[in-house]
């Protein structure tokens, strides 16, 4: 096994590294999600972790990790008999993006169950994790219902295992980390709720801390080992530092002052639900505990907001994650409560919630914040960070302003026929979840059994297999697969009209709101977005396709507009964005969104170029949808017959509500024109 890097050799990253160890001194606050750019040290932090962890003893011979002083009475692999064990260092377990449900919670062989009735198991990494760490590195970019079996596992302790009537049970209690980069996708709110504590690192800006890194970093790509055992004596100490921190969690005292101040906070932040005050009052618990003090005291208060609210407070994926610090002091000395010890070093001599320092006799200049302070490396919240970005409060009252329209539900948009893409909620599709639609021989291992297909099959060979008795003899050769049929989802390419046609009629400001409503759809269905420009006399990708409709929602703000309007370059470009896109990821099918008045200006024959370059996106099968921005009495229908070129359809900025009036008119309309031309056949 290769020398990790030393927890205690990490430059800055402050929060990062506090999240981490509480979590370590009390894994019920409910692990932690790491949000940043690449090259942060996120997977650094959490595989030195793991080297900090105490040891843990386990049942010898046991795949579940029981502990033997009180080993699980549901084991599937006991009963086993308390007594003595044997010890071994705390696991990091590493599931990665492109695991199977079976490699995350285990696989019942179900052949062996029906025909032998064995419960024949093979434990996942839930199993493998018990007692240890689980990390999930681009945590946002697994499938979401992978996510869920993970974070119902996080919480409840315990990892279950159905399959067909034949279940286990086994004990699942880790640390769960997730690191995640916003700019490829976000997480649903619910999924976010479900872990503990969220923080949010970047690299810093100060070169003197840049340059302590890379000679860290270069340090200890020389020699691994030399280089760990410089950092030997920081590492131990805060490794007992934790063991102390456990011990003494149990005697902190959570008193009615602090409770008051934890449940006044997360109301005055219009929190959703009761999991954030349960969440802070384990974080401020285990924040006194790191502290070596037994009392829990406001300072305790507001460091546990901060950790474990930005990422409650998200509504939607356009809201930046944070929060209003001045708010918050002042609902914290609002609600300050009489029993909280007014001195801020309270009976402990611990080093405060800033831990995660090493201890005060660390050499001069090793320290994990030799090279500069925190505040140099993550931008204060409310504050621009360096590359301008704000860090705006969530839900923030300048930035809806800003905008140009509000979001509003849309229509549902959907591709075509049945595909075979990720899973999504968008477009029909084959997949390992959904309703069942029928059966098919096992390809590889059976993990959906079609139980009236198998028996089907089985029945007419009962007599040749001389079967006696009630039984069914079932073979391999009987066993049929569930097929299932569910959603996908997609990706969404937006090719947005931005010349002067547009902004003219000062239609721009619709424009904008009516995409922002589609990509708010396609981040609520799981889907890719892209978005494609065109203006005076070219076209331009303005987001490549990705996951993260809020980089695309950034861009549409900024969209600049004016002169004539190139639709030709606008579809061709698009047709070029598919091409190489089918090349990355062909099961995933397009639905092309052009936003356009149907106008094409600029060029030799316009409006001819433009309807070849409809029908090439036509002859490929791609699926597309027109937004007719059309406005005014005199209207020339120029995007419905661009939509006839394409082969879609054509649909008003009025009818693209689902509660347009327009809409359903319309709809009955379509119905009841079917009706009268049946009645007439």
């Amino acid at each position: 096994m290769s020398t990790p890097y030393p927890f205690t050799a990490l430059v800055g990253q402050d929060d990062l590294r506090l999240a981490l160890l509480l979590n370590a001194v009390s894994p019920a606050v409910g692990g932690v999600l790491v949000r940043g750019e690449k090259g942060t040290a996120k997977s650094t932090a959490v595989r030195a972790l793991s080297a900090l962890m105490p040891s843990v003893d386990v049942v010898p011979g046991c795949r579940f990790s029981c502990a033997p002083a009180a080993p699980d009475p549901a084991c599937p692999d006991g009963p086993h008999e308390a007594g003595p064990g044997t010890s071994r260092g705390a696991r990091m377990v590493e599931l990665p993006v492109g695991a199977s449900e079976d490699r995350l919670v285990g696989a019942l062989d179900i052949e062996r169950a029906l025909a032998e009735g064995v419960k024949a198991f093979e434990p996942g990494l839930l199993a493998d994790a018990h007692r240890g760490i689980l990390y999930v590195d681009e945590v946002n970019l697994l499938h979401d219902h992978l996510v869920d079996l993970l974070l119902d596992a996080a919480a409840m302790g315990a990892s279950y295992v159905e399959r067909e009537g034949v279940s286990v049970r086994h004990a699942a209690r880790f640390l769960l980390v997730g690191t995640m980069n916003p700019e490829e996708g976000e997480l649903r709110p619910q999924l976010l709720d479900r872990f503990g504590l969220t923080v949010e690192v970047a690299a810093s800006r100060e070169p003197d801390q840049r340059v302590e890194v890379v000679k860290r970093r270069l340090a200890y790509d020389d020699d691994p080992e030399g280089f760990a055992g410089k950092w030997e004596g920081e590492e131990s100490a805060v490794r007992a530092r934790i063991i102390a921190a456990r011990e003494l969690l149990p005697s902190v005292r959570l008193g009615d002052g602090a409770l008051r101040q934890i449940a006044a906070t997360c109301a005055a932040f219009e929190v959703d639900g009761m999991r954030a005050d349960i969440v802070m009052a384990r974080t401020a618990t285990a924040l006194a505990a790191w502290a070596g003090r037994t009392d829990v005291l406001a300072e305790d208060v507001r460091q546990a907001a901060l950790l474990a609210l930005p990422h409650r407070r998200r509504r939607n994926p356009f809201d930046a994650p944070g929060l209003d610090e001045d708010k918050l002091d002042e609902t914290l000395e609002e609600f300050g409560g009489q029993d909280d010890d007014p001195d801020p070093d309270g009976d402990g001599g611990g080093d405060g919630p800033g831990g995660g320092q090493p201890p005060q006799d660390a050499p001069e200049g090793q320290g994990p914040d030799a090279g500069g302070e925190q505040a140099a490396d993550i931008p204060a919240q409310g504050e621009p960070s360096e590359s301008g970005t704000a860090q705006a409060p969530a839900g923030g009252g300048e930035q809806a302003a800003a905008r140009a329209s509000e979001p509003f539900r849309t229509k549902m948009l959907s591709v075509p026929g049945l595909g075979e893409g990720a899973a999504g909620r968008r477009s029909r599709a084959r997949t390992e979840h959904g309703r069942t639609t029928g059966a098919r021989r096992p390809q590889g291992a059976l993990t959906k059994l079609h139980l009236a297909a198998t028996v089907q099959a089985a029945a007419p060979h009962q007599r040749a297999r001389g079967r006696s008795g009630r039984g069914l003899v079932v073979r391999r050769d009987d066993l049929r697969q569930a097929t299932r049929e569910g959603r996908e989802g997609n990706l969404v390419l937006f090719v947005v009209d931005a010349s002067g046609s547009m902004a003219a009629r000062q239609r721009m400001s619709a424009v904008k709101g009516a995409v922002l409503s589609l990509l708010l759809d396609a981040y609520q269905r799981r889907d890719k977005v892209g978005l494609v420009t065109f203006r005076g006399s070219s076209a331009d990708v303005a987001l490549p396709p990705t996951s993260s409709v809020d980089a695309a929602a950034v861009r549409l703000e900024s969209l600049p507009t004016g002169g004539r309007t190139p639709l030709s370059a606008g579809l061709l470009k698009a047709h070029d964005v598919l091409r190489v896109e089918r090349l990355r990821d062909p099961a995933r099918r397009p639905l092309v969104v052009v936003v356009t008045d149907g106008r094409a200006t600029g060029g030799p024959e316009p409006v001819a170029l433009a309807g070849r370059a409809a029908r090439l996106l036509a002859a490929e099968g791609t699926a597309s949808v027109v937004v007719d921005c059309e406005s005014g009495p005199v209207r020339l229908g120029l995007a419905g017959q661009l939509a006839g070129e394409l082969g879609g359809t054509a649909v008003t900025l009025d009818e693209l509500r689902a509660d347009s009036i327009a809409g359903l008119v319309k709809d009955v309309q379509g119905q009841g024109q079917q009706s009268y031309s049946r009645r007439v056949a």
